[in-house]
């Protein structure tokens, strides 16, 4: 793309204009845990988004998923079977800066831990509240603040997670 431009969008769907040497890249990394037909979620806002964030650059997939979880939920997870990839060109609300995102949506599975958000750091505690647990035929009515369809990675996961006997 060789573009002056692009488009992004903030967490209320609105479309930014920004020059397009601004953007920086963000890869990043979220779990979904599926217990007993609810989906943990990170309450963000006045809304909601899958537990997750950016990866540092040191960070394997991995090292950021369980990092990330534990920090939005103070649950220890392992990553499971990928259920989505997708890129969004987003413009961050504390940051005022746009992103070029890779978001990597993995099914997780708990092996430790107690619900927090004793681990936020410090930006992240403005914002994020504690975790909660919704049916997960209820979920695609929820608010979330992540531009992409979370409705349609929570129904894939449920699928996957079916398929797999847990």
């Amino acid at each position: 793309m060789t573009c002056g431009t692009i488009l992004c969008e903030d967490i209320n769907r609105n479309m930014i204009t920004v020059p397009a040497e601004a953007l920086s890249f963000r890869p990043s990394v979220y779990g979904v845990l599926i217990e007993e037909g609810k989906v943990l979620l990170s309450r963000q806002w006045d809304g909601y988004d899958l537990p997750g964030g950016s990866m540092k650059l040191t960070e394997t997939i991995d090292q950021a998923l369980e990092r990330e979880f534990f920090e939005e939920t103070g649950l220890h997870v392992h990553k499971g079977e990928i259920i989505s990839a997708v890129s969004s060109f987003f413009f961050h609300p504390h940051k005022k800066v746009p992103y070029n995102c890779i978001l990597l949506y993995y099914l997780v599975q708990r092996v430790g831990g107690e619900l927090s958000i004793s681990h936020l750091d410090g930006q992240e505690k403005t914002y994020v509240k504690m975790p909660e647990w919704i049916d997960v035929r209820e979920a695609k009515e929820k608010k979330f603040y992540n531009p992409v369809d979370n409705a349609n990675i929570i129904g894939r996961a449920v699928e996957i997670f079916k398929q797999s006997g847990s």
